[in-house]
């Protein structure tokens, strides 16, 4: 039996005693069939309340869907109209014979000629008149304005030239320079363009309208206009008040004008709490933005949040003709403030009535079984004296044990603890009972705890941690904590069960014991060393340079050490190669080659007995394999070289160019950089051939091995 097990009992007992008897079982079986028809009905009643509401809340959903679409649908169509209207009047103008003869006649003179004649007078006299009728021009100021300040013009109506130039204008109209330059320049040749709503010259929002003039007779069904009408008009108060729903009475609803500029959605028009017109921007990919939905699904209806974060009912419409969507809203607070009132009263009614029925029926059952519930009682108060003695001899036992055992609730207060526990705390048994972790342990310590014990009730799986902690008269001290999950049993919380042992004794013998390899790997690569001088320290630097890549690969602590120390071993086995080849100036024969590349495979031999904690001796053998396949001894390929071996093959690449030898100097660091770059995908992982370059540009690696290219001092013998 496990400890976990074995501390489950105290819950387990009461069930195991309740059951004696006949009479007991009939009783449970009686209370378990009753208790379940009563938890029965009141499941099947408050599962047909909350359905019942639910589809209340779809059906009312559909209606204001509806009531929006509509309100929506006049918007638009009042919007539409507005801009057909304003489309019209210089539609007309365009068309207007006498305007397409005079502006002919001025467009074949010059310019400074041209504007003082009486073609250009009419002309001028004419789009006053439009401008004025249809409120092209803005409203007069009724502020005198100094003589010698020049007067900024805001909106009008301007007849230009087939070169894009004003020829006349009324006496309100911009500038043609900025935004408005663009939008003449950018429009198609030959057809008519409406512009965004953008910010004026008086910082105004404005539309402009462009619509070609041909020439009088002339075929239209060709590109060739003699000019343009450019009508520029206040957006404001006529666009915007065409947005208002005549008769509305909902508080917040609100008609919008988004558009989107690049990945952003813009308001154009005026929003309700104040903004002006043009001066909010959102990213488009806010989160639960209506302003975004409605850009994306215009005709769509769905609950989203504007552009304060309210929660609202919103549908959206597309505007024909120009680049904008409106967009219809009402929160969802107001919308649906009377339907979840109505609904929250029948759900009162209907759970009330259910409360009564199941009240009803359990005071008759309550009514039928008292008697027999005194019984129970006396048996149960005797199984509670027995269960008392079964917790008692569990403290026993539990205190019994060399190792710390607590019972953490979900919070991380203390719930069981045996006498260990106690003991590490400087507490007292009841001192300790109820207390939070942070509070004996230190808030650092116990935040850390807290969060196993959560982490492990939310997954349900046990696990293990090793951590060190400070016991007062100990010092530091090295633990193992195993965390079993204990679900809740018969009403008592959830609570999670932590088993810490102490192994600081034997953290420390593996230190040491680690210590000793790392003496004996250095050994075995200084009798390496001795017999090659010129390559000296080239295995060390290789263990190095792999302990690098492997700490930017992200590589665990295992894979990392495997890498150094493979990287330290590897050139052991050249204790077999004759030192008359190691030290060879001239160019190897081919079986000089094959010699020093099978003593690889034979260091490999060497350390395959030796017992380290991962694969030293697979990735020493692996080093010649290249990850396009065309390796030694295998030909593996890709993934299925061992990563350790990738790691350290790029290591011992990038060692080999840049230390200098006695009849050579080292290869610069970009020239070997750029080989290895151009050996990634087929000699060498292209990933550790960029952790290398990582470590070397940007963790000081070219600071740490410049002296892989010191001069190496050798003795001719």
């Amino acid at each position: 039996m496990s400890l976990s097990q074995y501390l489950q009992m105290e819950f387990d007992l009461s069930v195991s005693t309740t059951g004696t008897g006949t009479e007991g079982r009939r009783t449970l079986m009686r209370m378990g069939v009753t208790a379940a028809v009563i938890a029965l009905a009141a499941a099947i009643g408050v599962f047909a309340v909350f359905q019942f509401t639910d589809a209340e809340r779809e059906r009312e959903l559909v209606r204001w869907q509806q009531r929006l679409g509509i309100v929506a649908d006049s918007r638009l169509a009042d919007v539409e109209s507005w801009v057909a209207a304003q489309k019209a009047v210089t539609e007309e103008l365009a068309e207007n014979g006498s305007l397409q003869l005079y502006l002919s006649v001025l467009s074949e003179g010059d310019d400074a000629s041209a504007a003082d004649t009486a073609e250009a007078s009419y002309l001028r006299n004419l789009v006053s008149v439009v401008a004025q009728r249809e409120r092209f021009a803005p409203a007069v100021s009724s502020t005198p304005i100094a003589a010698n300040v020049e007067q900024m013009g805001v909106a009008g109506i301007a007849l230009l030239g087939a070169d894009g130039r004003v020829v006349v204008s009324s006496e309100s109209m911009p500038r043609l320079d900025g935004r408005l330059a663009a939008f003449v320049a950018e429009a198609p040749k030959g057809k008519g363009a409406v512009s965004d709503i953008f910010a004026g010259t008086a910082g105004q929002p404005v539309i402009a309208f462009l619509t070609p003039i041909f020439d009088v007779q002339a075929d239209t069904s060709v590109d060739t206009p003699i000019g343009a009408v450019l009508g520029v008009k206040l957006v404001a108060p006529e666009l915007y008040q065409r947005l208002k729903q005549p008769g509305s009475v909902e508080r917040t609803a609100e008609a919008l004008l988004v558009q989107r500029d690049s990945a952003a959605v813009v308001y154009l028009s005026p929003q309700a709490d104040g903004t002006a017109p043009l001066a909010r921007r959102m990213a488009e990919d806010t989160p639960e933005l209506a302003a975004s939905f409605a850009l994306k699904s215009p005709g769509g209806f769905a609950r989203k949040r504007d552009y304060a974060n309210a929660d609202v009912l919103a549908t959206a419409r597309a505007i024909t003709g120009v680049p904008w969507v409106l967009l219809y809203k009402v929160d969802v607070a107001e919308a649906l403030a009377e339907s979840e009132s109505r609904l929250q009263q029948l759900v009162v009614a209907f759970l009330l009535i259910i409360g009564l029925v199941l009240i009803g029926m359990a005071a008759l059952w309550y009514y039928g079984t008292s008697r027999r519930a005194t019984e129970a009682a006396t048996r149960f108060q005797e199984l509670a004296n027995e269960f008392q003695s079964q917790r008692d001899f569990m403290h026993l036992v539990t205190d019994s044990q060399p190792n710390s055992i607590i019972i953490y609730d979900g919070e991380g207060h203390y719930r069981w603890f045996n006498k260990v526990a106690v003991e590490n705390s400087r507490l007292d048994r009841e001192s300790l009972r109820g207390k939070h972790i942070s509070s004996v342990v230190g808030p650092v310590v116990g935040k850390r705890v807290a969060g196993w014990v959560r982490a492990c009730l939310e997954d349900g799986k046990a696990v293990s941690h090793t951590h060190t902690m400070e016991i007062e008269g100990q010092g530091e001290r090295v633990f193992s904590s195993a965390l079993i999950p204990m679900p809740e049993s018969r009403g008592g919380t959830p609570g999670v069960l932590v088993v810490s042992q102490d192994i600081s004794e034997a953290v420390s013998e593996r230190t040491r014991r680690e210590r000793v390899m790392r003496q004996l790997v250095s050994t075995l690569v200084s009798v390496v060393d001795r017999r090659d001088p010129y390559s000296a320290n080239h295995s060390v630097r290789v263990g190095t340079v792999s302990r690098a890549i492997a700490r930017e690969m992200d590589m665990n602590a295992i894979d990392g050490e495997t890498a150094e120390i493979a990287g330290n071993l590897m050139n052991l086995g050249t204790i077999s190669v004759p030192q008359s080849v190691l030290t060879k100036t001239e160019a190897l024969t081919d079986d000089e080659i094959r010699l020093v590349r099978d003593s690889v495979l034979a260091s490999a031999d060497l350390v395959a007995d030796i017992e380290f904690d991962g694969p030293i001796s697979e990735t020493i053998r692996q080093l010649q394999e290249h990850y396009d396949g065309s390796g030694e001894p295998n030909g593996l390929q890709g993934e299925d070289i061992l990563p350790t071996a990738r790691v350290v093959a790029v290591a011992n690449a990038f060692v080999a160019m840049v230390s200098a030898r006695a009849y050579r100097k080292g290869m610069d660091f970009d020239r070997a950089i750029d080989i290895l770059q151009n050996e990634s995908g087929q000699s060498f992982d292209r990933r550790a051939v960029t952790a290398l370059i990582n470590h070397i540009e940007n963790r000081g690696g070219r600071a740490e091995w410049v002296s892989f290219g010191d001069p190496v001092a050798t003795t001719e013998g």
